[in-house]
């Protein structure tokens, strides 16, 4: 297909798998973009313990808002799991394959001159090869697949072998609102496209409501959801 927009080629870690947490509860999070105080304000609000709670984040985890390293940070938390975004692609490919770096400050990169460029590389270098296009988590109530945009082909198994550009890219199913269910798969939960309020297609959950522009930060339950669905 030529070239992946963003997409750093060789960095490409499917899917991770995490197992039922018995201890506490597993959260969800739409895309931060440098919110890091948002987050905070709905974790305590639902009285998040860090050494029994889990929190899996929808990617995009920087751009566009003011605290984008203590954002990128949070990918090194014990507790804290998230797939890759779009702009995580991006920053990789901008700060570790040192080209399309005009894309990336196109979509919100500028923060980085704020900053050490060499300390953000260094983080980056940790974490590309271990932040997944996916990630599979466990539940009472099923399996919850977490993905930044779409699931190619609607079908949960293509995570493995499917076009990268949809996992990071996609807005089809949203826009055209389909309701097609993602086979193989009890729930998916997915950011990347903007909407007014968590939107539900099929068994698929978008919940990027535009915090970096909207305010809005969801935060959902796992188990909660899958009994509501």
């Amino acid at each position: 297909m030529g070239l992946i927009r963003g997409f750093p080629r060789g960095l490409d870690m499917r899917i991770a798998h995490y197992e039922r947490n018995d201890r506490g509860r597993d959260f969800a999070v739409g895309d931060l973009h440098g919110h890091r105080g948002l987050l905070q304000a709905r974790l305590d609000g639902v009285g998040f313990d860090p050494r029994r709670d889990r929190l899996f984040c929808v990617g995009d985890l920087v751009d566009r808002g003011p605290e984008s390293l203590a954002c990128l940070e949070l990918a090194f938390e014990p507790w804290c799991h998230s797939v890759m975004g779009n702009h995580e692609a991006m920053m990789f490919d901008a700060l570790l394959r040192r080209r399309h770096f005009d894309l990336w400050m196109r979509n919100g990169g500028e923060w980085i001159y704020e900053l050490s460029i060499g300390r953000v590389t260094g983080l980056c270098h940790r974490l590309a090869p271990s932040l997944p296009l996916a990630l599979e988590v466990e539940t009472a109530c099923g399996r919850v697949g977490l993905v930044h945009a779409e699931v190619p082909g609607d079908d949960w198994p293509q995570v493995e072998n499917g076009d990268p550009q949809i996992l990071l890219w996609a807005r089809e199913r949203v826009e055209r609102r389909r309701e097609d269910p993602v086979r193989g798969i009890a729930q998916v939960i997915c950011g990347h496209t903007p909407v007014r309020e968590p939107l539900r297609l099929g068994n698929v959950l978008d919940i990027d409501t535009g915090a970096y522009f909207t305010g809005r930060l969801t935060l959902v339950g796992l188990n909660e959801l899958l009994q509501q669905g």
